[in-house]
């Protein structure tokens, strides 16, 4: 059995099924932005389920509205972070991960994102409004801050905590312990 060819499964294969549309999506994108993708990884050619667009982050934001306005790649499944660790050899430690959903074929494309250690990225919220709290879980665990997000601040650890903890580098017992409860901020109460 190889990864390049998976295990049939009652869903069918999705190489097979939607390769014309990965395709016809492929052509659109790299006309349009040729030489601004890192890189297209094909289902057929590496081991994944989806293409997997790797965009640079000063054209990253032209590249998704392209996807989301002429492409219909308009729904946001999943938006989140991986820390490669300190071990990568280059700057880029974190990579952002953006799935998308055209409604209209069904087609799913997964879009990564490589980012610098202090490196920020502008919020995706004009484009997707549903990016709001995924960003705000993206900064708790990770510390990447997007510029324009309204309401960056922690939304699932406490406020005084200290760190990232799905950083590579956080430890493993870090542990914090509040004996008082987390302050509650007056503006919310209103």
């Amino acid at each position: 059995m190889s990864a390049l060819k998976p295990v049939k499964t009652i869903y069918g294969d999705w190489s097979v099924r939607f390769a014309e549309v990965w395709s016809e999506l492929e052509n659109a994108v790299s006309s349009r932005f040729a030489g601004q993708i890192i890189s297209i990884e094909r289902p057929t050619e590496v081991a994944t389920d989806l293409p997997i667009y790797t965009l640079s982050r000063v054209n990253a934001h032209a590249v998704l509205g392209f996807l989301k306005e002429q492409c219909s790649y308009n729904f946001l499944t999943d938006y989140t972070a991986v820390d490669e660790g300190a071990e990568e050899t280059s700057s880029q430690r974190f990579k952002l991960v953006i799935h998308l959903l055209n409604m209209k074929n069904r087609g799913r494309i997964r879009v990564k994102i490589p980012l610098a250690e202090n490196e920020s990225f502008p919020t995706l919220i004009p484009l997707w409004p549903g990016a709001n709290w995924a960003e705000r879980e993206i900064f708790d665990m990770f510390g990447i801050r997007f510029d324009g997000h309204p309401d960056l601040r922690r939304i699932l650890m406490d406020q005084r905590w200290e760190g990232h903890p799905l950083r590579k580098d956080y430890p493993l017992r870090g542990y914090q312990v509040f004996i008082t409860p987390e302050p509650i901020d007056p503006e919310l109460l209103k």
